[in-house]
């Protein structure tokens, strides 16, 4: 057997040393707290998926360190994309995200986009109810065809509640014109008072009014229904191609190591799978269980962007 060469030997020795290191780092990882960033302010629906995640990994046991939440709101969401996307290489940032995430860059109001980040997990689809005030004499989706024209309030100029308004729009071959308020409080006064039509809300916003008769659903965006309305239909089962869901998804900056992405899918799927989450987060809060990552997750992203930015484009707005 022919010796080796001192040469050889060394590089054996320098891969071995790579290959011992790169395990130790991905055993050592977590070696400290990690920051979770949240693009709104405190109450809102991304800040209680992101304050649940905390919470539930750490009751769990799924996670070596904490999980502290960081809201930093201001801009449509740039202020947090901007930080987090700054943090380039950091496996100790993870960010929640919002339909911003994809129109703040495409309206050209943010210095970072999509491409500036790492996918990691949608981990619940918050799925979107359309409604109508308990007094309209729409009834059903069909009605609506009879209306003509109608109006829909929005809390964005382009948001997931304008692209369900275009599919809808185009499904039933009508007019909606999109009327944007500050808030979601103003947007459900509107529709209260009869200023406007249509409404499209998670049923965590608007579930007490429909249950109270002051709106009345007309459809799910999901593909089945919601166990929670078990007497509202879809607007597939109704005839209606549509079907979208608001992604309640992780990110995290560019170029973080593998091993820290792989740790976190990890965890994200335990979590997105415990009976924890499904009882106290997902049938709380009326959501879609469901759990994407990976090259479907990022194939998810594309298709967002490419569909918003489609919508602004007719309208004008890039």
């Amino acid at each position: 057997m022919p010796k080796l060469s001192q040469f050889a030997l060394a590089g054996f020795a320098m891969l071995a040393g790579i290959g011992s290191s790169v395990t130790a780092w991905a055993q050592a990882y977590p070696e400290r707290d990690v920051t979770l960033v949240v693009q709104s302010s405190a109450g809102g629906g991304s800040d209680i998926f992101a304050r649940t995640i905390a919470a539930q990994m750490s009751e769990l046991e799924l996670v070596e360190r904490a999980l502290l939440v960081e809201n930093r709101p201001g801009g449509s969401g740039t202020v947090a994309y901007a930080y987090t996307a700054g943090q380039a290489g950091n496996p100790y940032v993870l960010q929640t995200i919002a339909s911003s995430f994809f129109t703040t860059p495409l309206l050209g109001q943010s210095p970072v986009g999509p491409d500036d980040f790492t996918p990691v997990a949608a981990i619940a689809g918050d799925p979107y109810v359309l409604a109508v005030n308990g007094q309209s004499e729409i009834q059903t989706l069909e009605d609506l065809k009879d209306a003509g024209s109608l109006t829909a309030g929005t809390t964005g100029v382009v948001n997931d509640q304008t692209i369900l308004s275009s599919l809808l729009s185009e499904a039933a071959g009508i007019e909606i014109r999109n009327v944007p308020f500050d808030g979601s409080g103003e947007e459900m006064s509107a529709v209260l008072g009869g200023h406007v039509d249509l409404i499209f809300g998670n049923p965590s916003e608007i579930g007490e009014q429909i249950e109270a008769g002051e709106l009345r659903a007309l459809a799910v965006s999901t593909a089945e229904r919601l166990e929670s309305m078990p007497d509202v239909p879809t607007f597939i089962e109704q005839g209606y191609d549509i079907e979208h869901v608001q992604l309640r998804a992780i990110v995290m900056p560019a170029d973080v190591p593998q091993e820290a992405l792989d740790y976190w899918v990890e965890r994200f799927e335990a979590l997105a799978t415990s009976d924890l989450w499904r009882e106290e987060y997902v049938n709380r809060h009326n959501l879609e269980a469901r759990f994407v990552a990976g090259e479907e997750l990022q194939a998810l992203f594309d298709q967002m962007n490419a569909t918003f930015e489609a919508l602004m484009t007719e309208a004008g707005l890039i």
